[in-house]
């Protein structure tokens, strides 16, 4: 074994490490703003769920109200 091997061999695997680890927190980082990005998703899902629940529980309430009113109107006058 030369003593190239000795500085070669070791500086290979620096290099790899290196690049490794550059490539990996570029794609540990565009894994959380994915999951970042899904997470705000899902909440204006949720919220445009909870909002079309709120009108069609006040547009029953609020239809049911609506003809009473009138037909009072009506009888009254």
């Amino acid at each position: 074994m030369t003593s190239g091997h000795l500085i070669f061999i070791p500086g290979v695997l620096i290099i790899g490490m290196f690049v490794g680890f550059l490539l990996g927190s570029r794609v540990a980082q565009d894994r959380m703003n994915v999951e970042l990005k899904r997470q705000v998703e899902r909440e204006e899902a949720r919220k445009a769920r909870a909002d079309r629940k709120a009108a069609r529980a006040g547009g029953a309430a609020g239809g049911a109200a609506a003809p009473a009113s009138k037909g009072d109107a009506g009888d009254d006058a």
